[in-house]
């Protein structure tokens, strides 16, 4: 895993496409019926992307605190937002923008120093030879389960057209990772429907890694991918290796003006901090709209996560994972080195915060934002049996930020935590 992914800690998602015309669903909204393929098809022609502005969006994501941003170049309904000679399915050919868009994407998003991702639908519901075969190679039972846009209704496999399909993916996939310079993130959806042996994995892999050995892929492929991608639904317990959090600022991917269910501010911040508790990264969703332009709204959350962002940056890219959430409930991380551990406090604490478990001597409390030196007490513990007491912060309204504030204990040392269950004390000082 390449370093720089591990200390981004933030990346901006960018779900755009012929969905944003009619604000549907992406893909989903043909495949389950809500819209024919045919009306979903027909936003083509009113895809403008008239006040797109490749530049304006990189400053946007530079300004948020993102290190790297990951843009659909083809959701699962097979239009591509680049120029492919290998489809004549893309916004390029087939709509009014006529642009190459994620060209536009990541010379602007390379050019504002960010790193370059790309999303690319594994699956594609609009080639003919998709739909060839079934996951595994098995026939369903009950063949009427079967959605035709996955695989044949009718129980006959197509191996041949099958091996035609995977060709044209490596195709398109060459024009992503040859055309437009280094790629440093493909970001893989829809490998679900078939099997690693079907995708023609580990080979599939190596090729993607020919045109840079550097390249990091999602885990969405089939078990050969680099790091974890929860979505939606944030983890309550630390992934095990490298990961990223996928969410949305509303409850949409896409541009969808009826979905006015909108993160607060102060709740993004609050997920990413637990992102950071846990050692992960946030990719945070926006959908621009068909023209190209960001939501208002969204883009006022992302330029306000990045204030929240520079006024604690200390605890943030050079951060790792923090104490258990046992040892302080409302997240932390440590410094590198482990010597200074960082307190996110969501709410304002009627008195103070407490740590337990610490065995450290803190040298210094301070709230980070500011420099302000906290008042700070122990109370209890044995530390000559080795059983430290309850670590008190006080935190008055003056201390606190508007949003989550970080206090900053500098340790006498690398943290040492109590792990034990008490103990009766037999040996008083």
């Amino acid at each position: 895993m390449q370093e720089w992914f591990k200390k981004a800690k933030l990346g901006i998602f960018i779900h755009y496409g012929i969905y944003a015309v009619k604000g549907v669903s992406e893909s989903w909204s043909f495949y389950h019926g809500s819209i024919s393929y045919e009306d979903y098809m027909k936003q083509l022609e009113g895809f403008t992307a008239s006040n797109f502005d490749a530049d304006h969006w990189a400053d946007l994501f530079k300004k948020s605190g993102a290190r790297y941003a990951v843009l659909t170049s083809k959701h699962h309904d097979g239009v591509a937002l680049f120029d492919t000679k290998y489809s004549d399915l893309s916004v390029v050919k087939k709509s009014p923008a006529a642009r190459d868009i994620l060209k536009e994407y990541i010379e602007a998003v390379r050019g504002a120093g960010l790193k370059v991702g790309v999303y690319y639908s594994l699956l594609d519901w609009s080639h003919p030879d998709y739909a060839s075969v079934y996951p595994d190679g098995r026939v369903p039972a009950d063949l009427s389960t079967v959605n035709r846009f996955s695989s044949p209704t009718d129980g006959t496999q197509d191996p041949a057209a099958w091996q035609r399909f995977l060709e044209f993916d490596r195709a398109q996939l060459s024009e992503v990772l040859g055309n437009y310079g280094k790629i440093d993130l493909l970001w893989f959806d829809g490998d679900w429907e078939r099997n690693a042996k079907q995708w023609g994995l580990p080979e599939f892999k190596e090729y993607l890694k020919s045109f840079n050995p550097d390249l990091i892929i999602n885990n969405r492929f089939a078990g050969y991918g680099d790091y974890l991608t929860p979505e939606q639904g944030i983890p309550v317990n630390r992934p095990k290796g490298v990961w990223e959090f996928c969410t949305t600022i509303n409850s949409s991917w896409g541009y969808q003006p009826r979905d006015q269910h909108y993160k607060s501010l102060r709740q993004i911040i609050h997920m990413f901090c637990d992102c950071l508790s846990m050692g992960g990264n946030l990719l945070l969703d926006v959908g621009p709209m068909e023209d190209g332009t960001i939501v208002p709204r969204q883009e006022e959350t992302l330029l306000g996560l990045g204030e929240w962002i520079r006024a604690n940056e200390e605890a943030v890219y050079e951060s790792v994972a923090g104490v258990p959430a046992n040892y302080y409930g409302d997240g932390s991380v440590l410094s590198a080195d482990g010597k200074t551990l960082y307190l996110f406090v969501h709410n304002r604490p009627a008195e103070a915060v407490c740590v337990k478990g610490l065995k450290n001597r803190v040298t210094r409390a301070s709230v980070l934002h500011s420099g302000r030196e906290l008042r700070r007490d122990v109370h209890g513990g044995a530390p000559w049996n080795g059983i430290p007491g309850i670590l008190w912060i006080y935190l008055t309204e003056e201390d606190c930020a508007e949003m989550t504030t970080v206090v900053k204990l500098e340790l006498d040392g690398p943290v040492q935590l109590y792990d034990g269950g008490g103990a009766v004390i037999t040996n008083n000082q």
